[in-house]
Formats: C-alpha cells, sequence, structure tokens
C-alpha cells in the first residue's frame, strides 16, 4: 500500500502529475466507465414459440425430452420416446433444437380466415345446423349435458347430433331397449365413475349391442372433469361417501348450494383446454360413434 509523501522507486515529480507519480488515479482505456454496470446487462430476450402438436422440446433443468401432445392456458404435455407423458407450466426456461425459448399456447391467426371451435376443431363458415339424426348421446343428469353443449354445442349441431339428459344410469340396459340402437340410430351414452367394480360397470356390462357404445370417466361427478385450477382452485375437496359429494364440495369451499356451485364451475370453463383428459376422449368416441353411418 503506497502512503501519501512516498514516491515509487524511480519516479520523479518532474514533468508528471501528481497522482500519476504515486500510483493513484490511473484510469485504462481498455475498461468501461463501470465495468460492473456493463456486467449486468440483460440477456437477449428469447423467441416465443407456439407448443404446437408434435413439436420435439427439451426441460434442461430435468433433462426431459419429448413432443407436445396438449397444451392449454398454463401447461403444456411432453410425451417421450417410450409413450411415457409429462406435464410443466407453459412459458420459459424450455429448449427447441438447442435454442432457449418461450413455449406460448398456438393460436390460429386470424389472416388464415379459420376459427376454432370450443372443442378445437376448425369452424365451418356459414354452415347452418343440420336436422337431428337418429342417433343419440345420452349423458348422466344435467350438469353432463350443460358441460357437453358449452364444449361441444357448435359440432352437435352441424353434426345432427342430440344430446339427452339421464336420470342415472341404474335402468340403462331397459332403456336402451326401449330406443331400440340400429344403424342410422346409434346410441352412445356418458357415464360417471366408470371404472373397474365399480356399480357403474357393472350396469354397463349388461349392454351389449353393436350399435351402442359406452365411454365413461373415472370422477364421482363430472364436476371433477373441470381442472380445479379453471375454477380457482388447488385441488377437489375429498367428501365422506356417506355425504352428497356435490353438497360436500360446496360446504369445504363455501360455494353455496350446489346450484350456486354449478353456476361458478360452468361460467368457468371457455373450451376443451379447461377439461381434463379422459373426459374430452370419451366424448370424442361418442361424437365419432355416432356419426360413423353418414351417407
Amino acid at each position: 500500500m503506497l502512503l501519501p509523501g512516498v514516491l515509487l522507486p524511480g519516479v520523479s515529480l518532474r514533468g508528471r502529475a501528481p497522482a500519476a507519480a504515486y500510483g493513484l488515479g490511473v484510469r485504462s482505456r481498455q475498461y468501461a466507465p463501470d465495468v460492473v454496470a456493463a456486467s449486468r446487462r440483460p440477456p437477449p430476450p428469447r423467441p416465443s414459440v407456439p407448443a404446437d402438436p408434435g413439436l420435439v422440446v427439451e426441460e434442461p433443468t430435468t433433462g426431459w425430452c419429448g413432443a407436445v401432445v396438449e397444451c392449454d392456458k398454463e401447461r403444456v404435455s411432453l410425451e417421450d420416446r417410450h409413450g411415457r407423458v409429462r406435464v410443466f407450466p407453459l412459458g420459459p426456461g424450455f429448449l427447441v433444437e438447442g435454442r432457449p425459448v418461450v413455449l406460448v399456447r398456438p393460436v390460429i391467426e386470424a389472416s388464415s380466415g379459420l376459427r376454432t371451435t370450443a372443442s378445437g376443431s376448425v369452424a365451418v363458415p356459414g354452415r347452418r345446423a343440420r336436422v337431428a339424426r337418429g342417433s343419440r348421446i345420452w349423458v348422466e343428469g344435467k350438469h353432463d349435458a350443460e358441460l357437453v353443449e358449452r364444449v361441444w354445442g357448435d359440432d352437435l349441431r352441424v353434426e345432427g347430433v342430440v344430446v339427452e339428459a339421464l336420470d342415472g344410469v341404474d335402468d340403462l340396459p331397459r332403456e336402451v331397449g326401449q330406443f331400440g340402437p340400429r344403424r342410422g340410430s346409434r346410441l352412445g351414452v356418458l357415464v360417471d365413475h366408470l371404472v373397474p367394480g365399480s356399480k357403474e360397470s357393472r350396469v354397463v356390462a349388461g349392454v351389449t349391442s353393436p350399435y351402442v357404445l359406452v365411454t365413461g370417466h373415472p370422477y364421482v361427478d363430472v364436476w371433477q372433469a373441470v381442472k380445479p385450477r379453471t375454477v380457482g382452485i388447488a385441488g377437489w375437496p375429498d367428501v365422506p361417501r356417506d355425504i352428497d359429494w356435490k353438497t360436500g364440495v360446496c360446504a369445504a369451499l363455501g360455494w353455496g348450494q350446489p346450484w350456486q356451485g354449478w353456476k361458478r364451475v360452468l361460467a368457468s370453463v371457455d373450451s376443451y383446454a379447461d377439461l381434463e383428459v379422459p373426459l374430452l376422449q370419451a366424448v370424442e368416441r361418442l361424437l365419432d360413434f355416432v356419426t360413423q353411418d353418414e351417407g
């Protein structure tokens, strides 16, 4: 350390500024006035890439690499080469071809002239609803029917398929017999809580007509087929089996009566992206089945 008044060996004050003579206050032209500030410059912005189906993406923190199979408002699902699927939050933190990107939800450009329906299918401009065909889709109750209408309503009108609400499925085999399914009058049935060993699975086993397709989802009630984040909750509450499920949910969440809770749930659903995959798959299978006799 140099002290004031002490000259460096061999240094003369003659012809020099005092600071230079003492080795103090020397500034190099190689550095900016504030080297630290220069090192704090923000990184260049990362490009936004639509998470289109089939796009291969890597999540570097976990090493997971896969193709996009599903994308909604907040999440993207990636399927690896072994068929395993993992879900990640949509946004930054991904690599595409080794480049850092921000994944965003894909949209159809307005300039393309295409519009998607709530179910994700391409809308047909100017196409009117067709006359109802003989085939039908049955669902369990009013709430199921309203949810199907909200998401698949456009598709149902274009295809001329009527959705009817049942009061449960206890008498399903008898009601199917009365309907008389046949070619051109097929019947699709959507059943809640259709899991192995359940009462519903035993009832469905009694329906054997080749013109009837019964599909279902694993949820106790169709409310559960709505993603929890869609209605602003972390998850659907556990309700004891001796309490009506809707009543228990509304009590746990402070939603009032079941009709008030359902109003909140239905209003939160904008499109297929707000529904769980098992319900989406079940309804799409029914639509394909009841419309396969076209022409």
